[in-house]
C-alpha cells in the first residue's frame, strides 16, 4: 500500500516537473521580447504570423486551407488561443479559407479587412463562420495605425479610400511594421500601379514580403530602389500561374537583395530587437 501511495507520488511529481520545464521553455521561447514575423509556409497563399515584443499575435491571412494552423500551432504557446489582431488584406481564396478554420480554433479579438468583397463560395462560407463567431467586421483604409505599447505601429498603407480599382487584388492592405529602427513592408496581392502610390511613405525598409507571389507586374526597378530592402521574401507554392516569375527573381538579384521563398526555403521567420535582426 505504502509502495503503491509513493509510486503515484513520484508519477505525479515527475509529471509536474515535466510541465514546469515545458512551461519554462515556452515562456523563454515565445516571451523574448523581441518583434517574430512569420511567413508561413502555407503553399500557393499567403499567412503571416506577427509576435510582438509584448506578446500580442497579429495574423495577416490565412492561406488556402487549414496548413495555417500548424503555423499558428508552432509559434504560438500552446496555452495561448488568442490572436489579439487578425486581417484579411482581400477576400480571394488563397488568403481567405484558412480563416473559416482559424475562426473555429482561436479567438479572434478584432479582425479587419479591405472594403471589397466577392460572390465565390469560399468567401459566403467565411462570411458566414464570422456571423457564426460574431466576429465584427471593420475596414482599413489609408492612414490608419495600430500602436502598441512596446513601441510597435503598424500602419496602412493601402487601399485609399478613394481607389476604384478593377480587381480584388488592387484593394489588398499593405501595411507597413516599424518597430524602432526595424521596418517590414506586407504587399498582400498589389500590383506595381498602387505600390507607386505608397512606396515613398514606406520609405527604405528592411524587409519586403514580395507582392502577389512574385507576379511579374508586383515590383518595379524603380520601386525596389525606393523600398532598398536588405531580404525579401516570397510566399508561394505549386500553381500554374508561373509565380514567382524569373523577372522578378532577377529583378530581386540584381538589386542585391537576399530573396527566400516558402515553396523551397519553408517557413521564413525574421526576429529582431528593433536594431539588429536574424532570419531562420
Amino acid at each position: 500500500m505504502i509502495r503503491s501511495k509513493l509510486k503515484i507520488f513520484l508519477i505525479f511529481s515527475s509529471l509536474l516537473f515535466l510541465l514546469g520545464c515545458i512551461l519554462i521553455y515556452q515562456n523563454i521561447t515565445y516571451n523574448d521580447k523581441k518583434l517574430h514575423v512569420v511567413i508561413c509556409d502555407v503553399g500557393q497563399g499567403d499567412a503571416i504570423f506577427i509576435r510582438t515584443p509584448n506578446g500580442s499575435d497579429i495574423l495577416i491571412d490565412a492561406g488556402p486551407d487549414d496548413k495555417v494552423l500548424q503555423c499558428l500551432s508552432k509559434n504560438m504557446p500552446f496555452w495561448d488561443r488568442t490572436i489579439e489582431i487578425a486581417i484579411l488584406t482581400h477576400p480571394d481564396a488563397d488568403h481567405v479559407t484558412g480563416f473559416i478554420d482559424v475562426a473555429k480554433r482561436y479567438k479572434l479579438i478584432s479582425f479587419y479587412t479591405s472594403n471589397v468583397k466577392t460572390n465565390t463560395t469560399v468567401y459566403t462560407q467565411f462570411l458566414k463562420t464570422l456571423e457564426d463567431y460574431e466576429i465584427k467586421q471593420n475596414f482599413l483604409w489609408q492612414g490608419d495605425k495600430f500602436r502598441f505599447k512596446d513601441g510597435l505601429i503598424m500602419e496602412t498603407l493601402w487601399p485609399t479610400n478613394d481607389w476604384e480599382g478593377l480587381t480584388t487584388n488592387s484593394f489588398s492592405v499593405a501595411s507597413l511594421l516599424t518597430y524602432k529602427n526595424f521596418k517590414v513592408l506586407l504587399t498582400g496581392d498589389l500590383d506595381a500601379q498602387q505600390l507607386e502610390r505608397i512606396d515613398d511613405l514606406a520609405g527604405d525598409i528592411d524587409f519586403l514580403k514580395v507582392p502577389h507571389h512574385g507576379s511579374r507586374f508586383g515590383l518595379t526597378s524603380g520601386i525596389i530602389d525606393i523600398l532598398s530592402p536588405e531580404i525579401a521574401a516570397i510566399s508561394v507554392g505549386k500553381n500554374s500561374y508561373g509565380h514567382p516569375t524569373q523577372f522578378i527573381l532577377d529583378l530581386l538579384k540584381s538589386k542585391n537583395i537576399k530573396t527566400l521563398r516558402t515553396d523551397k526555403d519553408g517557413e521564413v521567420e525574421i526576429t529582431t530587437d528593433g536594431s539588429n535582426w536574424i532570419v531562420k
